[in-house]
């Protein structure tokens, strides 16, 4: 079966769960990335800092 293909029978409560379950794993993920390469993750921070300082509206 091809990837692309979503099941028929998956309803929005599945969705929403597996979304869910998708992104507390990818914040763990971040988190452990962060304790391994601090000094990348502090750049990173500074950088997200300042392009929100810099968002217009």
């Amino acid at each position: 079966m091809p990837e692309s293909e979503e099941e028929p029978t998956e309803s929005p409560a599945d969705r929403r769960r597996r979304r869910a379950r998708f992104l507390r794993e990818l914040a763990e993920a971040r988190e452990l990335r962060d304790r391994v390469q601090p000094r990348r993750a502090k750049a990173a921070r500074l950088r997200h800092a300042m392009r929100m300082r810099t968002f217009r509206w």
